[in-house]
């Protein structure tokens, strides 16, 4: 391997979320912290280079999305997921939870329907709730250790005056990489009730073998000019600091819209070296970084899965198709979500991401990120046995 992921990074004192606000988050600053989504792996050294070069220039002023950063986002898509995006459907939003306020708020009105699939990342319920509309569930279905669409309730409900379907492709926290089958079926359904798509795909580079990512927007010339796909370097690359991602909208009026109302939220300009390092990421030399680090997170699953099923076979994993985040179902334990919330806090020392944030279906669940060195989750592992064994 070219890179090395197995260096552990002190991250204290760096105003980082994830481990300066264990203490908030768990009332217990000693948590070994796997909670927030990014890694505690190295920047790439390309996008550092890339940054620090720009540093040597002495003015940081106000910046412009240029040709190359617009040409960078559409080589990308075409290169990993052979998605022709031409640059004039490119927009930008600080983050995928901006760019998913901004959609509600663009292209529905108050008291408006707007369905989710739970369980879900949970800025997806405060999109809908704090934006003053509707909250419609459709719950994601357990058959076998795996996550399924219940069809025949998301076709009730979109019928029922949906406006608005927000996406998770791929799905966070339940680690499903939609088939093309599945996709064709939402997105056809939405068609038909002439409901809006807005897909959530910030995971979409970290994919795990044989599992392929397709943006629902490259379905159909139909369902691409229904579709508004939000994404973003900050997952596969650790630069979630920078606050650069894009929207892709084909359809002119949507897009129009869409622009407009970043203009009423003040939220039209970017920042100048989360700009540089999109650049910096969407390259061959980026593509090399990503297969070498999406093999270091296959090695950490299986690390998980093996320990999981020799010391603690009633903890089970639901083996993640993509993202670096491990769905874990405690419900064996026979614990309420405030006791294991405790067990895992006070006894295994870990921080975790409590299920019940991302809807009532994360009962008895929690979620781990193990975007991390692999003695770090070893650690965790043991730490897990030592409470639940």
């Amino acid at each position: 391997m070219k890179y090395n992921f197995s260096n552990i990074i002190n991250r204290e004192g760096s105003a980082s979320v994830k481990y300066e606000l264990r203490n908030q988050m768990f009332s217990n600053p000693h948590v070994l912290p796997m909670w927030v989504a990014d890694m505690d792996l190295a920047v790439p050294p390309f996008i550092m280079n890339a940054l620090e070069k720009r540093l040597q220039h002495p003015i940081l002023g106000y910046t412009i999305r240029n040709e190359q950063f617009l040409s960078s986002i559409a080589w990308w898509q075409k290169q990993r997921f052979n998605w022709s995006v031409e640059t004039s459907w490119i927009s930008f939003c600080p983050g995928i939870v901006a760019g998913l306020n901004h959609t509600v708020q663009a292209f529905t009105r108050e008291g408006d329907k707007v369905l989710i699939q739970t369980p879900v990342y949970h800025p997806f319920f405060s999109a809908v709730k704090l934006n003053n509309r509707e909250l419609i569930t459709n719950p994601l279905v357990l058959r076998n250790g795996k996550y399924e669409i219940d069809f025949e309730l998301f076709n009730k409900q979109i019928g029922n005056g949906v406006k608005l379907f927000i996406l998770c492709n791929p799905h966070n926290p339940v680690g499903r990489v939609w088939t093309a089958t599945e996709l064709q079926t939402m997105a056809s359904i939405c068609l038909k009730n002439n409901v809006l798509i807005v897909s959530d795909e910030i995971h979409a580079d970290l994919i795990y073998s044989p599992n392929k990512h397709i943006p629902i927007a490259t379905l159909s010339n139909e369902i691409e000019d229904n579709t508004i796909t939000l994404n973003a370097p900050s997952k596969s690359f650790n630069i979630a600091g920078l606050a650069t991602a894009y929207a892709i909208i084909k359809n002119t009026q949507n897009i129009k819209t869409y622009n407009l109302q970043l203009e009423r939220n003040g939220t039209s300009h970017g920042s100048l070296m989360g700009y540089t390092a999109l650049q910096a990421a969407y390259t061959k030399e980026g593509e090399l970084w990503l297969s070498e680090l999406i093999n270091y997170l296959m090695q950490n699953i299986e690390t998980v899965d093996k320990f999981l099923k020799k010391q603690l076979p009633k903890l089970k994993l639901i083996r993640p198709e993509g993202t670096y985040l491990l769905w874990l179902d405690f419900r064996e334990y026979g614990l309420t979500q405030s006791e294991l919330n405790l067990k895992l806090i006070n006894q295994a020392g870990l921080g975790f991401n409590d299920g019940a944030i991302f809807g009532p279906e994360g009962n008895g669940f929690q979620r781990m990120n193990i975007g991390c060195p692999q003695n770090v989750v070893i650690d965790a592992l043991n730490r897990l046995e030592k409470a639940f064994a």
